[in-house]
């Protein structure tokens, strides 16, 4: 959220920005319901300091007439101030929800856009494999190869449901444990994380709990969630509290499942493991200084342009436009793979994120720091490490061989035991 004072000051430029994220967002109603509570808390105030003043006024030695018309006065007093905080909590209540929908400023240089098809391509990392065959889907791969079984997820739990099955399996593990090692070593603290949050916690981060246009499944009566993501989980992890950052920032690693209801998603992009209602991520959380935010999320983009570079996966980097920034986010890099599989002749595909949400995230969560005896916010930044579904793909279809075998990636090798899958 971002905070009043800054809308207030700033209208122009909060307006203009709702529209560049093509987002809808009443600026004006933010501005004229935080006029209203300003006022109401000036009134409250006025009334409590008459209070405090009949109150002496009772010490001092009365007569019975006296006292008795201080006592009404009192109870008047009394029954007006109730009035009015009862006003003043609905204000408020009014005034957080208009400006919870007012979405995170846009990073100078983040390109303006509608869609994915209005983002900024930054650089390509990789060859595009030129293979003397035609190349075939991961689904075609892994059925053959007998290591996903999509037919009998269907059966037992529905479309977009999946088993993996013998290397499948292990290739999963192999890239969780891989992705957790890179990330000790580069100072993360690791945990795996509940599957479950609570909706004010869901809320915080930005995430819509209810509702049809959300992507959360609720576990109704309960007030909880199952997780979309371990940016849930790990940015509620301080809520509420002052942390520590005279050691530097606050470095979170966390494995989950995530489950998405990905409603209306079709089409053949969405084949196979590419949109799914569960899977497995690796996800990097940062909390730290606000003046550090901006290299930090720099770093986080490094990193998950290292674990693709092992993974010999080749793929581009792109500027998130406005639209597709989402709420939270001030600026945001996708990380694309190539996957050979999609569409006639191959294309990119979505397989990593990260974002710098600024104090957007930690506002709503009450996740502050103490410098020169100021409490301030801290600034959130979110990153997948790696998406296990995305990243099998990613695996299966540029590292496939002509006798319809898998090659692991180097680096792989040593957490999977094997080298090659094939039947």
């Amino acid at each position: 959220m971002l905070d009043l004072k800054f809308i207030k000051e700033n209208i122009d430029a909060v307006k203009a920005n709702i529209q560049a994220r093509n987002m809808s967002a009443d600026a004006d109603k933010v501005v004229e319901l935080y006029d209203k509570r300003n006022d109401s808390l000036g009134k409250i105030e006025d009334l409590r300091q008459q209070r405090n003043q009949n109150a002496a006024k009772m010490k001092q030695k009365l007569s019975t007439e006296e006292r008795q018309v201080l006592i009404d006065q009192g109870k008047e007093l009394k029954e007006i101030i109730a009035k009015e905080e009862e006003a003043l909590n609905e204000l408020e209540s009014k005034l957080q929800q208009a400006a919870r929908m007012i979405p995170n400023m846009a990073h100078p240089e983040a390109p303006v856009g509608k869609e994915d098809k209005d983002n900024t391509e930054i650089k390509r990392v990789g060859t595009i494999p030129d293979f003397d065959f035609t190349p075939k889907d991961h689904v075609e791969l892994a059925e053959a190869l007998d290591i996903i079984d999509f037919e009998t997820g269907t059966k037992v739990s529905g479309t977009k449901f999946y088993y993996l099955k013998n290397e499948g399996a292990l290739l999963e593990m192999a890239l969780s444990r891989y992705a957790m090692d890179k990330l000790r070593q580069k100072g993360f603290t690791l945990t795996i994380t509940p599957d479950i949050a609570k909706e004010e916690i869901l809320e915080g981060i930005g995430f819509n709990p209810r509702g049809e246009e959300s992507n959360i499944y609720p576990l109704e009566g309960t007030g909880t969630c199952l997780v979309g993501t371990a940016e849930i989980t790990l940015g509620g992890y301080y809520s509420d509290q002052i942390v520590d950052l005279t050691n530097g920032p606050i470095l979170m690693a966390g494995l989950s499942h995530c489950f998405r209801r990905e409603a209306g998603a079709a089409g053949q992009y969405s084949k196979g493991l590419y949109r799914v209602h569960q899977f497995s991520k690796v996800e990097m959380f940062v909390l730290c200084k606000p003046e550090e935010s901006d290299a930090l999320h720099e770093t986080l983009r490094e990193i998950e342009e290292e674990i693709f570079s092992d993974l010999e996966i080749p793929f581009r980097v792109v500027d998130t436009c406005t639209g597709d920034l989402g709420a939270p986010a001030y600026r945001k890099y996708d990380l694309e793979a190539w996957m050979p599989g999609r569409g006639e002749k191959g294309d990119w595909g979505e397989i990593t994120s990260t974002s710098n949400c600024t104090d957007y995230q930690s506002r709503r969560l009450k996740v502050r720091y103490k410098e020169d005896k100021k409490t301030k916010f801290v600034h959130m930044l979110n990153g997948t490490a790696i998406a296990i579904s995305r990243a099998i793909i990613s695996v299966l279809e540029n590292c496939q061989n002509a006798d319809g075998s898998v090659s692991i990636p180097t680096k792989l090798q040593p957490y999977t035991g094997f080298d090659k899958i094939a039947r």
